[in-house]
């Protein structure tokens, strides 16, 4: 299946453009839950233009109702991207923090069993340090902070590798964010 490249600049200029405000092509969940994975999810669709429609275990956005529990839980997501089945949408590896460069992600585990906050990095020192690695994100409105700012008990980084092609099926009809 033929991968296509990150547009890592065009994630992250889509980071910047909605971070403090949401993109009415999608819907805010802000009120159920969080939209933190929502606006993760729409930057890295900006980045790379694929979708992965298979119901349940796919990464794809629709309408409100009809949307993968990958594209805003964070666990679904953390899973669709490091799945080691060749399918459709990005994918990419749990890694450390030097491997990472803007418009990868973390996920955050705060004071609960499970991870809860996906933010996208916009920017990172030499060498990277929590300090100067520098993220954007919704729920906690953000864009240029520092991820030392943040209290949490578990960190994880997430480097994306591409995105398969969606092929042989053609590409469903969802919204495309601007860039």
């Amino acid at each position: 299946m033929p991968i296509i490249p990150y547009d890592r600049k065009a994630a992250v200029r889509y980071a910047h453009q909605w971070a403090f405000s949401r993109n009415p092509a999608f819907y805010d969940y802000e009120e159920l839950g969080g939209d933190c994975t929502n606006f993760a999810s729409q930057c890295l669709y900006a980045g790379t233009g694929v979708m992965n429609f298979t119901p349940t275990y796919g990464w794809y956005y629709i309408d409100a109702n009809n949307k993968a529990p990958a594209w805003t839980g964070v666990a679904y997501f953390y899973n669709f991207i490091t799945r080691n089945e060749i399918s459709p949408g990005p994918f990419g590896v749990e890694t450390t923090l030097d491997h990472l460069e803007p418009g990868d992600f973390i996920q955050f585990r705060f004071n609960k069993e499970a991870f809860g906050h996906t933010p996208i990095i916009v920017a990172m020192g030499e060498p990277p340090t929590l300090d100067n690695t520098l993220v954007a994100a919704h729920s906690y409105d953000a864009d240029w902070r520092p991820v030392s700012s943040y209290f949490f008990q578990e960190i994880r980084f997430l480097h994306i590798l591409g995105a398969y092609a969606p092929q042989p099926w053609p590409q469903m009809p969802g919204p495309r964010p601007p860039v």
